[in-house]
Parts: structure tokens; sequence; C-alpha cells
């Protein structure tokens, strides 16, 4: 079955196959060939969803059975083994199951969600691949489908987008919006904007922190004069308290 798939499509194949047991049949019975082609299809030919259980005799007619579990023919056909379904692998191929397999008719694929079909065949999908992700300064022109993949373009001069974007979108203008250009936009990010301060503001800060450098240190010094009057005063405190005691 497999080579004859390979230089046939599966209905030709069955076709063939018909053909030459109806030849065998005929010669066995010895009846004219116009006269088995007649009633062929009652003797020699399983149903869609049949094959062949026991070849056409002398004296008996073609035995047909249903294909089993996870197989199928989906013609009329004189074949001994049904066709294996179709398995629609996520892992692999990117595909999940659209129509379940019958035992007349092979499984249906589709591609996954963000996939796209790379190979079509008899209505459904045998392969496919995930859609493209546009770049950073790139834009989504056209969004990825079931049978078509992403299509990106270049964002033009002025604009941006980190590649998720349906459109590439203007760089913020600073000075419009009163404010100074801290970094430059570029194909992939916005420009960086910041508020402008004053010069006058900046000056008097400066100044603010050189006065109070510059007044801290005799402040320092005299706090620490300070502590050490007081230091003497108490052991003066002290050392005439002991004297009148000893005195008295």
């Amino acid at each position: 079955c497999n080579s004859a798939n390979n230089n046939w499509s599966r209905l030709d194949y069955i076709k063939e196959r018909v053909k030459s047991f109806i030849v065998v049949c005929h010669n066995v019975t010895g009846e004219t060939l116009e006269h088995y082609s007649a009633i062929s299809s009652s003797l020699a030919v399983c149903f869609l969803g049949n094959h062949v259980y026991r070849h056409c005799t002398e004296d008996t007619s073609t035995a047909c059975v249903p294909c089993h579990h996870s197989a199928f023919i989906d013609a009329p056909n004189g074949l001994i083994d049904c066709f294996s379904c179709t398995v629609c692998d996520p892992g692999k191929s990117g595909l999940r199951v659209k129509t379940p397999c019958t035992r007349s008719s092979d499984t249906v694929c589709e591609p996954l969600d963000g996939y796209y079909c790379t190979d079509q065949h008899r209505g459904g999908c045998i392969l496919a691949q995930k859609h493209t992700n546009c770049s950073p300064g790139q834009y989504i022109k056209h969004k990825g489908t079931t049978f078509k993949d992403t299509e990106c373009a270049e964002c033009s001069d002025g604009t941006f987008s980190n590649g998720s974007l349906l459109f590439c979108q203007q760089h913020s203008k600073c000075e419009e919006l009163g404010l100074i250009e801290i970094k430059a936009g570029t194909l992939s990010s916005d420009a960086d904007c910041g508020t402008k301060t004053p010069a006058g503001l900046i000056v008097g800060i400066i100044s603010f922190v050189v006065i109070v450098v510059a007044g801290g240190v005799p402040v320092i010094v005299c706090l620490k004069l300070t502590g050490s009057l007081s230091n003497v005063q108490v052991r003066k405190s002290v050392f005439l308290s002991r004297f009148n005691v000893l005195n008295s």
C-alpha cells in the first residue's frame, strides 16, 4: 500500500486493485467479464468503510468487514486492509483535529492558534509552522491566518515599534510637550522626555549647599567648646560639695 501511495492517489490505487481483483474472480468463476462487471458491486467490491475479509470463490461471494478503530477506506474497494487514520500531532506538526477520523473518512487536521498551514491535502492540513514574530523596528503589516504567515514591514524614520504593533507610532516631540529630550527615539523605542529645571533654581541650590557646609564648621567647634565648659563646671561643683562636707 505504501509503494502504491507514492505513485498514485489513494483512489487510483483502489481502482487498480479492484480491477485486478475482478479479473481474478472472473478467471475462477469462468463467467464472462461483461457479466461479472455487472454484478461486481455485490460480489467483488466492499463498500467504503469496509475491507475484504475473504475473497470470492467459485461458490461464494466476497466477504467484507468494517475497518477497525483508527483505520478507514473512503471509496468502494477490494483491499484486504484499511488505511491508518492521519494523526494530528500538535508537538511535531503544529496541528490539531478539525474533523475526527471515521471508518469511511480520514482525519482532517488544521493548524493550532498562532500557526499557518504549509502543506494542504484534500481539504485538510498535514504540516504547519508558527507565525513569524516581527522584530523590534518592524510592525505587523498583515496578521497571520490559517493559511498565510504574518507579514512584517520596517518602520520609517521618526517612528517606532516594538514588533507587536499594527502600525508604527510617531516619536514623542518633547518640546511641544514643554519638556526636554533626554534620549532620542529609535526605530524600536520612543523618545525619552524630562522636565526642565530653571537655571536660577540650580544656582540657589548650589549656594545653599555651600553656605551650609561652610557654616557647619564653626557651629561644630562652638558645640564642642560649650560641651567642654559644661564639664568643667560640673567637676567644680562636685569638688566644692566634697570640701564642705570635710570641713563640717
